[in-house]
């Protein structure tokens, strides 16, 4: 017999805010709204969350308390935060902003509908143009996230006749994005082209084979072999893929990614990347020739079936692209601070993992005490992310610096003070 579910009252007593929002109440505070608790139904909630703990896996939600920035406010105190992808610094810059807003107020908030019902808007195709000309490429598409844009775009392209060919340390988006293409997966040794070759050679009997990999590994900060997996793919006439959401922005000499930082100008025949990072602003995009996004705006269902990306979040990420060209100081900032915090680390003592970018994993190996190291750092008011399974792999938990142009020298000289404490107390 089913057990009774009676509702559970709880009261909303209004939020508090820091900064403008300050003691914010929301419109009707004094009703009292009713949670229709399943509680009896999921008895086991309870006992999976201390087997999280005792693993020391258990994840929670810490407030950032203003704009993102190389200082924030959590829990009332600034930290220096070393766990951010605003790489150029430009998430709170007055340009994006002033777009945005511009945007919002002629567009509205929301494109309120899918692209291909009325929620295609002026925003959308202008942000398209110029991504598509950023990267060098004939065409663009927006998705809503780059999680979405690496969904989409591989189911459009492979289905159960076909085989995909992805590098063991890919991002969760593009495993998912080949589990829910139904094409048959064959992973390769990470950045390991003569695996990459024999699987190759092994599996000519698929209709269609695509190669996927990561251009700036997101946990390890190392660059895919992108002209050996462009000679990889010609040879056995197979589709190359690239997804470069760390890499546009960062890499090459102009900001256009790993395939400018390589040299590379034919070969990548899908190049994905995000809003979320350099550009500080929002949002996926799938860029290539114009067939692939006329193909993916009739088939990619995670382009078709979801609302259209907002219009201010487009006009941020024009603005973005526009500032990245002409202002690359924030790049050589950014590698200054890059290559300050690797030497020091280095002699330290710290395995850095191998990284080459902005992106600096700290290896520590156990997940419980890369934890304690990311609180220890916390509570010395700096924000430093521990990384633990299933987001890497077992024995391979670490801390994951990540650098902004607009990191001082004091908050460098902060941090590696901080890691030599860290190396003397926890190694």
């Amino acid at each position: 017999m089913n057990p009774v579910v009676k509702p559970v009252a709880i009261p909303l007593n209004g939020l508090t805010c820091h900064g403008k929002f300050h003691n914010f109440r929301p419109p009707f505070s004094g009703l009292q709204p009713l949670y229709y608790g399943l509680l009896p139904v999921l008895p086991h909630l309870s006992s999976e969350l201390d087997n999280l703990r005792s693993r020391g896996l258990y994840r929670s939600l810490r407030l950032v308390e203003g704009a993102q920035g190389p200082r924030v406010r959590i829990d009332g105190k600034e930290r220096l935060l070393f766990c951010s992808n605003n790489y150029l610094g430009l998430a709170n810059h007055p340009v994006l902003k002033d777009g945005a807003d511009a945007a919002l107020r002629f567009y509205g908030l929301s494109a309120a509908a899918s692209r291909l019902i009325s929620g295609n808007m002026e925003p959308h195709r202008i942000l398209e143009h110029r991504m598509a000309r950023f990267l060098g490429t004939e065409s663009a598409l927006c998705f809503p996230t780059g999680y979405m844009a690496n969904l989409g775009v591989v189911s459009a392209l492979v289905g159960a006749e076909d085989a995909i060919f992805s590098d063991r340390l890919n991002h969760r988006s593009i495993i998912d994005a080949c589990r829910l293409s139904r094409a048959k997966t064959f992973v390769y040794r990470h950045r390991d082209v003569d695996h990459l070759e024999t699987l190759l050679g092994s599996r000519r009997e698929y209709r269609r084979r695509l190669i996927v990999s990561d251009g700036l590994f997101s946990m390890d900060g190392d660059l895919a072999p992108l002209p050996d997996l462009v000679d990889a793919a010609n040879r056995h006439n197979a589709i190359l893929m690239v997804d470069d959401a760390h890499g546009t922005g960062v890499l090459g000499a102009s900001g256009r990614g790993v395939p400018e930082h390589f040299g590379i100008t034919h070969g990548v025949d899908v190049l994905t990347t995000s809003g979320s990072k350099a550009l500080g602003a929002y949002g996926g995009f799938v860029a290539g020739n114009a067939k692939l996004v006329d193909l993916l705006i009739n088939r990619a269902q995670a382009f078709i079936y979801t609302s259209a990306l907002p219009p201010d979040a487009c006009a941020a990420a024009t603005a973005a692209l526009g500032f990245i060209e002409t202002r690359p100081d924030l790049r050589e900032a950014l590698w200054r601070n890059v290559h300050a915090v690797q030497n020091a680390l280095n002699d330290l003592g710290f395995d850095l993992m191998g990284s080459q970018s902005q992106i600096v994993p700290i290896l520590v190996g156990d997940a419980a005490r890369t934890m304690a190291i990311s609180d220890h750092l916390f509570e010395e008011g700096i924000y430093l992310s521990g990384i633990r399974p299933p987001t890497v792999p077992e024995g391979e938990s670490r801390l994951r610096l990540t650098l902004m142009a607009d990191h001082s020298e004091d908050d460098i000289n902060r941090l590696i003070q901080a890691m030599a404490d860290v190396r003397t107390a926890f190694f």
